[in-house]
């Protein structure tokens, strides 16, 4: 069978995948880690699209393990460039020497059980032996390319923000088309106006977007948030997405003017804000519509044509059930001579030309046609590794109904298998670098627990994941989330189960059930 060369093998080399290098490394194990780009950065190294940002404050979007690191990096925007995070990511590789342990430019193509470890491969051909492996691969990095009929057939470039060219992608004097209005979209479609001789937006779906308010933070505000890191960090674990920002209880027990002071006042303030203005806009359908009927009326102020203003305006899924977009003019871009809005659901789609895509019996001339269309979300990536567990178990058959964990780490049958803020935890639905310490934190505890007391193996007992995956469904079901068809429910994939896939019940109450399990010696796992 061979001697594993390694404790650990980790795929992916982004925000989780490092921190899980420097913090397991530090721990005593031997570590190395995979990465199928040529650097660190994970989502931030392949989207490169114009206007590629954060949406959660650059200062909460960051690494939280070491007090030095948070003196010694300033971040110059209140919601940083993608350029920006990506050099953040490089300063980190940097100083914690991480790069020595990591192999870039290989891709893994598959892993599976040989004995008590795992083996993995890659597309050079090698093979690679440890007694653990930890999937860093990231809720959105299987960018998705719809089955368009014709697509092959389009004789222009094909970009997709998911994959984004590392050079210079010049669109001057471009006839430019987009498909896709989700949260890349919304970024991407600004800027492309600015710069393309014509936009069409290809819109399947309105989405509600609030303005980001981009601006540099002040040398005084610097110095601010730099003495109260700690207490700014301390609050963050209290929340339920591990981000501080003040929430109201219920919006119904306010007046329609204080309500609408308050929308006003999160609209100006830019960011997330808006939709956490009070707790039961995620749990209370009226409670919403305050928020849905304050949102269209902004969408109707800011676009000059009432018809596109109409196409433009969410009615399909409550406010912030599908990914909360937030922008940098997005809406006032459809009053530019230079930009045409499709309604995809009053025009469809019929089949992409050489030159053109056709759209309700009208052919759209492109020179570039630019998919904006998300990713195979939290379970593609891993998917696509054909992971096999005991027995030669693949993952993708053990999923077949859907993702299926114990805390969204660990999976019946796959032994020493961790997956990193992926379905079945609250990832997406919180600030996903403190989501992915808190993981790595618990993997550490628990190698460590199993290295002390002479144990090797640690797995998930299919009642506690069958009990997990019923805590999920609840969750979810308490809240408005599956009224919408999001890639929180697998709906943007045709075949994919409906599933709600993320775990909804907050970051500090799933924090505080994990360090509780750990405290239990691990209840729920089959150590041995």
């Amino acid at each position: 069978m061979g001697t594993a060369e390694h404790d650990v093998i980790v795929i992916g080399a982004g925000f989780a995948g490092m921190y899980a290098l420097h913090r397991l490394r530090g721990a005593g194990f031997r570590v190395r880690v995979i990465e199928a780009a040529r650097d660190v950065g994970g989502t931030w190294y392949w989207n490169r699209y114009p206007g590629a940002r954060c949406d959660i404050t650059s200062v909460y979007y960051s690494y939280s393990f070491d007090e030095d690191l948070q003196r010694e990096w300033t971040w110059s925007e209140r919601f940083a460039t993608q350029a920006e995070i990506l050099a953040y990511a490089r300063h980190v590789a940097d100083r914690f020497d991480l790069r020595r342990d990591i192999t870039f430019g290989v891709r893994v193509t598959g892993a599976a059980r040989e004995g008590e470890d795992w083996v993995v491969r890659t597309d050079t051909g090698e093979r690679l032996r440890a007694r653990h492996l930890v999937a860093a691969v990231g809720s959105l990095s299987a960018a998705r390319v719809p089955e368009l009929p014709g697509l092959d057939s389009f004789t222009g470039r094909v970009l997709h923000t998911g994959d984004w060219p590392a050079g210079p992608v010049d669109l001057a004097g471009q006839r430019v088309g987009v498909i896709g209005t989700g949260s890349s979209g919304i970024q991407a479609i600004p800027e492309l106006a600015r710069t393309a001789a014509h936009l069409t937006v290809f819109q399947r779906t309105a989405n509600y977007s609030v303005p980001a308010q981009h601006r540099r933070f002040t040398e005084a505000e610097w110095r601010q948030i730099q003495e109260g890191y700690g207490a700014l960090r301390a609050q963050a674990l209290t929340t339920h997405a591990g981000i501080p920002i003040e929430t109201r209880p219920a919006a119904l027990a306010d007046s329609a003017a204080e309500r609408t002071a308050l929308y006003e006042q999160r609209w100006r303030e830019g960011g997330l804000g808006f939709f956490f203005s009070y707790q039961d806009l995620i749990l209370d359908e009226t409670a919403n519509a305050t928020a849905a009927e304050f949102l269209h009326a902004k969408i109707a102020g800011l676009v000059d044509d009432p018809a596109t203003a109409k196409a433009l305006t969410p009615d399909s899924h409550p406010v912030g059930t599908k990914r909360p977009c937030v922008d940098d003019g997005y809406f006032q871009t459809f009053n530019r001579d230079n930009v045409t809005l499709v309604d995809l659901r009053e025009h469809p789609l019929a089949r992409v030309l050489p030159h053109a895509v056709q759209a309700g019996g009208q052919e759209h001339d492109l020179d570039v046609l630019v998919l904006a269309t998300g990713y195979d979300a939290l379970t593609g990536a891993l998917l696509r590794l054909d992971i096999r567990g005991e027995h030669g178990l693949p993952l993708a058959e053990h999923w077949a109904a859907g993702p299926s964990t114990y805390l969204g780490v660990t999976v019946t049958g796959f032994p020493n298998l961790y997956v990193l803020a992926g379905a079945g935890s609250p990832s997406v639905l919180a600030n996903v670098i403190l989501a992915a310490e808190q993981h790595v934190d618990w993997v550490t505890g628990l190698l460590t627990h199993l290295r002390e007391h002479g144990l090797r193996r640690a797995e998930a007992e299919p009642a506690a994941e069958r009990e997990w995956n019923e805590q999920v469904a609840i969750a979810a079901g308490a809240t408005l989330y599956p009224l919408a068809d999001s890639w929180y429910l697998g709906a943007n994939v045709p075949g994919k189960p409906r599933v709600f896939m993320p775990y909804a019940g907050g970051f500090h109450h799933y924090r505080a059930l994990c360090e509780q399990i750990a405290a239990d010696g691990y209840r729920g796992l089959r150590l041995s």
